[in-house]
């Protein structure tokens, strides 16, 4: 069997191989890198990979890999993931993710093979839900509140349209807050991690800078969702979609509490008007039992240690002079 994860480099992308690779080790895994990747959260596992440099924007590549590849399921990670970044470049997170996909998806049909894909949407198409629309269900009213989520929700309905209009095998996730280690410090945890370590490093001074600490999340580990991911493809049918998310909720300054609460000196945290968005979604509670009853999946890795893994991984990043994620 094999298997292509676009966006394999990325923080899900490499747990899911190396859940594969701890799981599955028969399974031949394939990723699909640009040229300028970086290999940081791959070089541990690249003789057991096999990378293709192609790009997601560019059709004629997508059709040289698959007509090479011939997966047997595609994972299509890859992605401009970052909510602020979209504000700042809102065409160029459109083109890649909406684009990006409709190039992976067109280059299946025109090879003809016949994978079963997996189409990573977000949690951020409900956009602000109303409080009697928690916890939130797959018919949820859809409210894009930013560029990103504007970019995966079309992302979302392109994977359905193609499997209506041509019979391709996407099924289409819409994952809530995740993060662990590898996670990228523009997000708020991985952000008050790194700052924590460097602070326990003496390489900057109190206080963390934070943004929005009133937003309620429910957090998962990134390695309980590579495993939701894994048995999305294995037991569930095309053309559907699913919430998947974890099962602790509590705000944004909750969580930034734990992690203080882990370091190794006193910490202290003030506002930084910079880090607060034009518009902002702060209400995200999933219901994932469609999921839940589709697969068995339910979230095993406690809060608390997907934080301290995370504040590990900052640490040894500046252990070994590697700064930011």
């Amino acid at each position: 069997m094999k298997v292509l994860i676009t966006g394999i480099t990325g923080m899900v992308g490499s747990h899911l191989a190396d859940y594969i690779l701890d799981n599955h080790p028969s399974v031949e895994i394939h990723g699909l890198i640009r040229w300028r990747s970086p290999l940081d959260n791959v070089r541990h596992i690249l003789p057991k990979v096999i990378l293709h440099p192609a790009e997601l924007r560019d059709l004629n590549s997508l059709v040289l890999l698959l007509r090479k590849v011939q997966p047997d399921w595609i994972f299509h990670l890859a992605a401009q993931s970052y909510v602020s970044s979209s504000f700042d470049a809102p065409a160029d997170t459109i083109h890649t993710n909406v684009i990006g996909t409709a190039n992976l998806l067109d280059a299946v049909r025109i090879t003809g093979i016949a994978p079963k894909i997996h189409i990573c949407s977000s949690s951020e198409v409900y956009g602000q839900v109303r409080e009697d629309e928690i916890p939130i269900r797959e018919t949820n009213p859809f409210r894009p509140a930013s560029p990103y989520a504007v970019s995966k929700l079309a992302e979302d309905m392109i994977g359905l349209q193609y499997y209506l209009s041509y019979g391709i095998k996407t099924v289409r996730t819409r994952m809530f807050t995740h993060t662990g280690p590898r996670r990228g410090d523009v997000f708020a945890e991985s952000a008050f991690a790194k700052q924590i370590a460097e602070i326990e490093a003496g390489l900057r001074p109190n206080p963390v800078k934070v943004g929005d600490l009133d937003s309620v999340r429910t957090f998962a580990d990134v390695r309980d969702a590579v495993r939701a991911y894994w048995l999305l493809l294995e037991k569930c049918p095309p053309g559907e979609v699913y919430n998947i998310g974890g099962n602790r909720t509590m705000t944004i300054g909750e969580m930034l509490e734990i992690l203080k609460g882990m370091a190794r000196c006193k910490i202290e945290h003030e506002v930084d008007s910079a880090l607060l968005r034009p518009s902002d979604v702060t209400l995200q509670i999933p219901d994932t039992s469609k999921f839940r009853a589709a697969t068995g999946w339910k979230p095993e890795i406690p809060l608390e240690v997907t934080l301290q893994d995370l504040l590990e991984y900052h640490r040894n990043r500046i252990k070994k002079g590697k700064g930011a994620a």
